[in-house]
């Protein structure tokens, strides 16, 4: 099993002109919180098992080869640490404080990933690779707590504008799933009416003639994502 991308000696050291670069994702999927029932954000970490921060949780990650590419880094390094292969990955932020590593300049290219919940109960767990509510963490390696507090705020920002919370649900959905995705991870209730009507006014989902089968009561209509919509990132807190 790989462990985080700073497990191996580096060729280069803190005096070196150069530094090494690395990649890490955080994984967000949505789980049922142990005590509430309710959906929360959760995300697999990987037990280290070497110095530095041996014993100590952190994101999954590995060295950046010369002859691979960013993005297929991350989606490797994904597979070979949870055996996940994301439908969203994405380029988050790169973090490049000169002592975020003992010993070495070690500058990160960090992605995050959105999994629907049925993908992630297929995530291979053990004593070295583990879930964790997003919210309650604790201290990890290196900066990694930042990191997630960084892809928190990104996300929570995201849903309310964008149609990210489409990788957490299926093609088609009900408003009510919708709904679900918004309160986890905006962790507040939300109101069925308003968020109907801010929904349908957004003009960023489309109703199907579809309606969900086998429902006792009225069935509840699906919807779908209007691909034609955009999205633009605002501008994130100084790091």
């Amino acid at each position: 099993m790989l462990d985080h991308h700073l497990t191996e000696q580096s060729p280069l050291s803190r005096g070196s002109a150069q530094a090494t670069l690395a990649v890490s994702t955080v994984i967000f999927a949505l789980r049922p919180d142990e005590k509430s029932g309710h959906k929360t954000l959760w995300l697999p970490l990987v037990r280290r098992t070497r110095d530095p921060f041996l014993g100590l949780w952190a994101l999954p990650g590995g060295w950046l080869p010369a002859d691979e590419e960013l993005a297929s880094a991350a989606a490797r390094t994904l597979r070979e640490t949870t055996d996940l292969s994301p439908r969203y990955l994405e380029q988050l932020y790169t973090f490049g404080d000169i002592d975020r590593s003992p010993g070495l300049r070690v500058v990160s290219v960090v992605y995050w990933a959105l999994v629907r919940s049925e993908v992630a109960e297929r995530a291979s767990v053990g004593e070295n690779v583990r879930w964790f509510a997003a919210d309650a963490l604790p201290p990890l390696a290196f900066d990694h707590n930042r990191v997630v507090e960084y892809a928190l705020w990104r996300l929570r920002t995201k849903v309310e504008y964008s149609r990210i919370a489409h990788a957490f649900l299926g093609d088609t959905f009900t408003l009510a799933q919708l709904r679900e995705v918004h309160e986890a991870v905006l962790q507040k209730a939300l109101d069925p009416a308003n968020f109907r009507r801010s929904i349908e006014a957004s003009g960023s989902v489309i109703s199907t003639d579809q309606h969900v089968a086998g429902a006792r009561h009225r069935p509840a209509r699906l919807y779908r994502y209007d691909d034609r919509a955009s999205e633009h990132d605002p501008p994130g807190p100084t790091l």
